[in-house]
């Protein structure tokens, strides 16, 4: 392939902070990316239109929402009347897979994003799953990742012809004071992600709620940047 010829990439976009600056980090590398938001049914989907304006400021060749109905299944409080949990401390939060993990939830993801790959004649996949995550996801850690970048060049026709797409997840080794402090650096629109579980609408704009597990996360990130928040919050 021609050196000059930008590579293409299919980037899962969240809304939150981790996809934006794994999103960021992908366009700045030089890669043409269309952006890939899910519509699950998840409680928490004023996401989307988060993972819309992250991916209008940061630039990318295009935006899709593919829409998959998860709340058929249930078993998270992200996808079922589960309650979400709140006030963990971070030991709390580190023990064991918590209730907000939606079963194969990863691994629906890529797959869609593989799809849309193959489609687009891309050869990456990019998410921003990060060493915070995959400590209580299990479809966040690196083994899960290796184990399907194999399924994508066993089953697809990409990879049987020889060009096998690749999984790249840019913060997998990076605590959130890290995601922060490169974001940031990267000009990510930090103001306009979502990455509460359980967001609270006050006036006609969603606000993280300050209690849950992502928003803990979230701000102890910031905390250990030594930068402030600029998302809304309760």
């Amino acid at each position: 392939m021609d050196s000059q010829v930008p590579r293409r990439a299919v980037a899962l976009v969240s809304g939150g902070m981790d996809s934006a600056t794994a999103l960021a980090i992908t366009t700045q590398e030089g890669w043409r990316v269309h952006a890939l938001a899910i519509d699950y049914g998840q409680r928490q989907r004023a996401e989307l239109d988060c993972a819309r304006q992250v991916a209008a400021a940061i630039g990318v060749e295009s935006f899709d929402i593919v829409a998959v109905d998860l709340r058929a299944l249930g078993g998270s409080a992200l996808t079922a009347e589960i309650d979400v949990p709140k006030d963990r401390s971070h030991d709390e939060i580190g023990a064991g897979i918590p209730v907000t993990y939606v079963p194969a939830r990863n691994t629906v993801f890529l797959a869609l994003a593989l799809a849309a790959a193959e489609t687009r004649g891309a050869e990456a996949l990019v998410l921003g799953v990060n060493a915070v995550d995959y400590s209580g996801y299990p479809d966040c850690r690196p083994a899960f990742l290796a184990a399907f970048e194999q399924v994508a060049a066993t089953g697809t026709k990409q990879g049987v012809e020889g060009a096998p797409i690749r999984i790249l997840a840019p913060l997998v080794e990076l605590t959130k004071a890290d995601i922060v402090t490169r974001g940031t650096a990267l000009g990510v629109p930090f103001e306009h992600t979502l990455s509460c579980y359980d967001p609270v609408e006050m006036q006609g704009v969603w606000a993280h709620c300050g209690r849950c597990d992502a928003c803990a996360l979230r701000a102890k990130g910031f905390r250990e940047a030594g930068l402030e928040d600029p998302a809304p919050r309760v």
